[in-house]
């Protein structure tokens, strides 16, 4: 029981870093830089304690031909290889199940890849859309993303008017969902769909007032875009100019509703425009990410269960690493106290690395109205069941054929190299550059190793 105890105290200071952190996040801000260095020092750390207190020593086992663990010293080492690549795929795919529900606002590096995965697929959705139109086929692929950046996504209630007749023409719109009423001195004149190209062309073109009211018709889903962003693209292509001009003249004879026939060449120029969009990634504002809060309901479930997931790996190896320093120690001399079966490094990474997972995820909670006190106890919780893991890890330790310990370390060490290199280290690059990313993830594996000095 005293053992036992010892592996849920280490289990729970690996850990205490994510509540420290947390409260530090929530009274303090940070520049991007500054998470940078303090992801990139933790991932360094992290990547010198499963190194150093996994990997190495079932490696050289190997090399000597003698095993620590009592086994065979190559039955040990594929164990180890066959848990690492278990642990990797077992890791990448609880992440994608508890992402789906709402996990993804854990961190920046899931948040900005989730975003911006959306974002694509609404550009893919609208290209789809406006392929059908010349006035669009016509415009440059290489200038397609600058085409997008200026289009903004809004929306508007039923009645709310687009246009105002007699104010000057500040913007244009492009339906993609629902119906516009036109109208001049209150008379209906048209109605706009997402057939209808784009609403208000001839004033934002000519620079004149609008020339009726547009009001929405039930909710409609448009992107806006100014006269500023329109005249741009006008200079970036002729053609597109030219275009613009002749449907503007089409509906000066004839106002109305102008319905393009889809074509193969259309349809091949809206894929081209897919490709050409960039993958530069953009974070998103404070209401974009209270959105995504909303639209996913079980989302503190998800973010709770994802974090822990990060954290189980490294619990259940304190355990067994107490263990296996345990028998070792026990063997050499009759009594032993706690700090004689620390593993230094381990625990040092493990803290190091979870501190800016807690302050970068924190700042972000609080963002998405999360209260300070409800993210706190987030992180204190994952601490105490952190601790518990570290307990149970040593439990199972001695319950476990040596092989399967191995087997076990393995699976540990995957699944947070996984997680190293899928969250922290593009997270860290994100918010700096990759020379500081590079060094500050040299400084933190070199810290690491450095508590070998302590053993």
């Amino acid at each position: 029981m005293q053992y036992i105890l010892w592996a849920c105290l280490l289990g729970a200071l690996s850990a205490a870093s994510l509540p420290l952190g947390s409260w530090i996040g929530i009274k303090f801000k940070f520049k991007s830089k500054q998470l940078s260095f303090l992801a990139s020092f933790g991932a360094g750390a992290l990547l010198a304690a499963l190194s150093v207190e996994l990997i190495a020593p079932t490696s050289l086992d190997l090399a000597s031909g003698e095993s620590a663990h009592h086994a065979d010293a190559k039955t040990a080492f594929f164990a180890m290889i066959i848990g690492c690549v278990v642990g990797g795929l077992l890791y990448v795919l609880l992440d994608k199940l508890v992402n789906k529900k709402g996990g993804f606002l854990r961190k920046t590096s899931t948040l900005l890849l989730h975003y911006n995965k959306i974002k694509t697929e609404e550009q893919e959705r609208f290209l789809d859309k406006i392929s059908r139109f010349p006035l669009f086929q016509n415009f440059p692929l290489e200038h397609i993303e600058t085409m997008m950046s200026f289009l903004e996504p809004v929306e508007f209630k039923d009645g709310e008017p687009l246009i105002r007749e007699g104010e000057p023409a500040a913007n244009a719109f492009i339906i993609t969902e629902g119906i516009v009423i036109a109208s001049i001195k209150q008379d209906k004149l048209a109605e706009y769909t997402t057939e209808s190209i784009i609403v208000n062309l001839i004033p934002i073109l000519k620079g004149i007032t609008n020339m009726g009211t547009g009001k929405a018709k039930g909710k409609v889903k448009a992107l806006r875009i100014g006269k500023e962003g329109f005249d741009t693209l006008r200079e970036l292509s002729s053609e597109f100019d030219k275009a613009c001009w002749k449907l503007a003249q089409e509906r000066m004879d004839n106002i109305g509703i102008l319905i393009s026939a889809r074509n193969e060449q259309l349809l091949g120029w809206a894929e081209e425009a897919k490709s050409s969009l960039t993958e530069d990634k953009e974070m998103p504002g404070i209401p974009e990410m209270q959105r995504m809060k909303e639209e996913h309901h079980g989302s503190p479930l998800a973010i709770w269960l994802g974090i822990l997931l990060d954290g189980i790996p490294e619990s259940m190896v304190i355990g067994a690493g107490i263990l296996g320093m345990l028998s070792v120690k026990l063997a050499s001399q009759p009594e032993i106290s706690f700090w004689n079966v620390v593993p230094y490094t381990l625990i040092a990474g493990l803290f190091l690395s979870n501190f800016p997972e807690a302050l970068s995820s924190s700042a972000n909670m609080l963002k998405q109205g999360w209260t300070k006190k409800r993210i706190f106890l987030m992180w204190l919780s994952i601490m105490l069941v952190t601790g518990v893991g570290g307990g149970v890890g040593y439990y199972a330790g001695g319950l476990l054929d040596q092989t399967w310990l191995v087997f076990l370390e393995g699976l540990a060490a995957g699944a947070m190299l996984t997680m190293i290199a899928a969250a922290m280290i593009p997270e860290a690059i994100i918010l700096g550059s990759g020379t500081l990313v590079g060094l500050s993830t040299l400084a933190g594996f070199l810290s690491a190793i450095l508590f070998k000095l302590l053993e």
